[in-house]
Parts: C-alpha cells; sequence; structure tokens
C-alpha cells in the first residue's frame, strides 16, 4: 500500500491546489518547516502539505545538481536526488551521443529522468524505463514540465525485458545503493555489470555508467574507459562502446578537455622539488599519473603516492599546484611550533598515504594568526613526511 499511497500524494501535487502550495513553497525556509506546515494546514489537507513540503525540500537540494531554473520545475524522489546524474555530467554525456550520430538511446535504469532530459536536449530521443511506478511518474512529470515529452517515452518496466533493437544506443546506468549504503561489487549492481555489458554487446554505441572506484580489471577489452570530475569532483565512470576500444580518458568539466592514457610506466620517485602537484581525481582514477608527470617533466615523490613533484611551475588542468617551503619529518610538535611562528591561522590539511585525519591535525594544532599555509601528511621515499606550503602563484 506504500506505493499507492506515495503515487496518490505525487499525483495530488498536480492539482490547481498542489501546484499552488508548491509555488508558494519554493524559497520557504527549511528550519521554520513546523511553523510553516501549521499555517499551511489551516486551509489545505495535512497529506497534500506534507507531500508539498516533501517536494520543495527535494527541489532545494536538487539545485546544486540541475540549477534552479530546472529544479523548481522538476519533480523528485529522495534517491532520485541522491543518485540521479549532475546535469553538466549529463549534458557532456549527451553531447558524446550526439557527436556518435546517435539519434535514440534506449535509457535502461532511467530513475527520475535526469539524462533523459539531457539526451533530449541534445535532440535525441529517448525511451526511459525504470521498474518503481512512482520514479517513472517522476520522469513522466519532469518530461512535461521541462517541455521535452515529445522526444521522451517512459516506461515502468523491468530492463532485462526491453527490445533494445529499435534504438541506434544504449544508456545503462545501474543501481549502485542498497539497504546498506553503496555497492561497490560491480557484480551487486542492480542489473549486475555484466548484464549492462551483454546489453551494451547488443547496440551499435553504448554507455555504461558505474562507480569511479570500478576495478581496471573489470573493464571489458572492448570499452573504452571514461573517467569524469566535474569542478574537481569525481563524479562517476563511464564505460563507453562503440568508440575507441581499450582507452582510458580522465575528462574535466566544466571545461570538457580529456586526457587519453598513453601506457606510459609509472615515473620513477624523486626528491621533493620546489613545487608539488596534486592530480584531479579523474587522473588518479584512470591511471594516467604518468601522463600528467610527463607533461610537468616530474617524477612521484614516493613510488606509492600520486603526489608528482618538479621543479619549475608549468600551467596545467590535470593538477593544482602548490609551492613547497618546508620538508618534515612527521612529528605535530614541530609542526605545531612551526605555524605558531609563522603566525598561520588559516589551514589546510591534505592526506595521502597516511593514517592521521585532518581534523585531528587542526584540533591539536589550533592555528591561529593572520596567515595562511597547506601542509600535506604524506610519504616521500617511505617515510611519513609532512610537507608545508601554498598554493602555487604565476
Amino acid at each position: 500500500m506504500g506505493r499507492v499511497t506515495d503515487l496518490a500524494a505525487f499525483a495530488a501535487l498536480h492539482t490547481p491546489e498542489g501546484q499552488t502550495l508548491l509555488a508558494a513553497l519554493r524559497d520557504y525556509d527549511p528550519a521554520q518547516e513546523l511553523a510553516v506546515a501549521s499555517r499551511l494546514r489551516r486551509e489545505h489537507p495535512a497529506e497534500l502539505v506534507s507531500a508539498a513540503l516533501g517536494q520543495a525540500r527535494l527541489r532545494q537540494r536538487a539545485v546544486a545538481k540541475f540549477g534552479a531554473e530546472d529544479a523548481h520545475r522538476m519533480y523528485f524522489t529522495p534517491n532520485g536526488v541522491e543518485q540521479s546524474t549532475r546535469a553538466t555530467v549529463g549534458a557532456y554525456r549527451a553531447e558524446r551521443f550526439r557527436a556518435l550520430g546517435v539519434r535514440g538511446v534506449a535509457d535502461l535504469c532511467g530513475g527520475i529522468g535526469g539524462d533523459a532530459i539531457a539526451l533530449a536536449r541534445a535532440g535525441i530521443s529517448v525511451l526511459a524505463v525504470d521498474r518503481d511506478p512512482l520514479t517513472a511518474e517522476v520522469a513522466r512529470a519532469n518530461a512535461e514540465a521541462l517541455g521535452l515529452a515529445d522526444l521522451i517515452e517512459v516506461r515502468c518496466a523491468d530492463v532485462t525485458e526491453i527490445d533494445t533493437s529499435p534504438y541506434d544506443a544504449v544508456f545503462v546506468d545501474p543501481a549502485r545503493r542498497g539497504g546498506r549504503g553503496r555497492i561497490f561489487d560491480p557484480e551487486a549492481y542492480s542489473p549486475p555489470l555484466s548484464w549492462a555489458v551483454e546489453a551494451a554487446r547488443k547496440a551499435p554505441h553504448a554507455a555504461l555508467k558505474i562507480a569511479p572506484g570500478v576495478p581496471h580489471e573489470a573493464v571489458p577489452e572492448e570499452a573504452e574507459a571514461e573517467w569524469i570530475s566535474d569542478g574537481g569532483d569525481v563524479k562517476e565512470a563511464v564505460l563507453w562502446f562503440g568508440t575507441a576500444p581499450g582507452v582510458r580518458r580522465a575528462t574535466l568539466l566544466p571545461a570538457g578537455t580529456s586526457l587519453t592514457g598513453r601506457g606510459l610506466p609509472d615515473p620513477a620517485p624523486r626528491p621533493v622539488g620546489r613545487y608539488l602537484y596534486e592530480p584531479d581525481g579523474a587522473v588518479i582514477r584512470a591511471h594516467l599519473v604518468a601522463e600528467v608527470a610527463e607533461e610537468l617533466d616530474g617524477g612521484l615523490i614516493d613510488e606509492t603516492i600520486a603526489y608528482i613533484t618538479a621543479d619549475a611551475l608549468t600551467p596545467t588542468p590535470w593538477a593544482t599546484a602548490y609551492e613547497i617551503t618546508d620538508e618534515l619529518p612527521f612529528n605535530l610538535k614541530k609542526l605545531k611550533a612551526l605555524l605558531r611562528e609563522r603566525e598561520v591561522g588559516t589551514l589546510t590539511v591534505k592526506k595521502r598515504g597516511s593514517a592521521v585525519e585532518p581534523e585531528e591535525i587542526r584540533r591539536r594544532i589550533k592555528p591561529k594568526g593572520p596567515n595562511s599555509a597547506t601542509v600535506f601528511l604524506t610519504r616521500v621515499a617511505g617515510a611519513p613526511t609532512m610537507l608545508i606550503g601554498g598554493p602555487a602563484k604565476a
């Protein structure tokens, strides 16, 4: 009965009364929800007020992914907000499909329609499939709300029963969360990665959205693997079929620049130079640190740590550069004394290869003063080390 109740509550939001409530709640303060709810229930049914408040909260959360203009016109479920693709990533992927000449996509596990919306805006017709009735209704409502219903057909069905042969591309976004949180085993996805790969092999082109931490050995030989970061945060990995078999790629948004692997061996470790480069997470996930190190004429500070060191400052989109002023063996007392002497009050703590948590460092050091510094807790040539510096200036 729960899903029936949810469907009825969602349908009520589309009545004139429901639409009026949603419009009134666009900019409401969640901290005042109890007072707002009490006031609204004097004039509207309690169930409708609860549904409208829930949708208003979800829309506010969705602004970060979809932007205010779309988010406040769209509809969401809690899982839909959590698991949907960020609009910038969806638009990038849709453009890749369009550039391949794709005109129709079977979007399997379509969720609330985020990817279908991006594909439709690229001029591609979409069959969006989800087995959950409420989620399918939300996707249908989103296509209508954004004026894309002519390009998006929503079907409530099991994706394993869908005939994808009428479409020249398949996109699969398996569920990667369960009752206990994130699922890391690709075969525990719903549907499993092996099923998604077989579905991809039947189409001229395909893209499978997977977790960024997928083991490289799980990537099929005929697939191109692309890791995507947006604003410096790794968002997803995508397996592409019908593009560039065996290629490993890191793509940075919003610029849309891509780095392609060339099979370089790992760079040799070397002493810490004047500059330290922190590669973008997509570069690290794609195992392309060697390509960046070659570009920077640099090496690793440790054979197991993805920090690049170099003597020259070289502009690169693939890594953030820091100028290093001090290299010290790990010792919190010495670090505290040094930062106090330099009057460091704004302290950024980064770690890689260290068990110490940044929050613990800040709690114990209690930085005070007008200056700022960045501390890297890491290993250099196998030894626990503290590197101190700040963002490099050209």
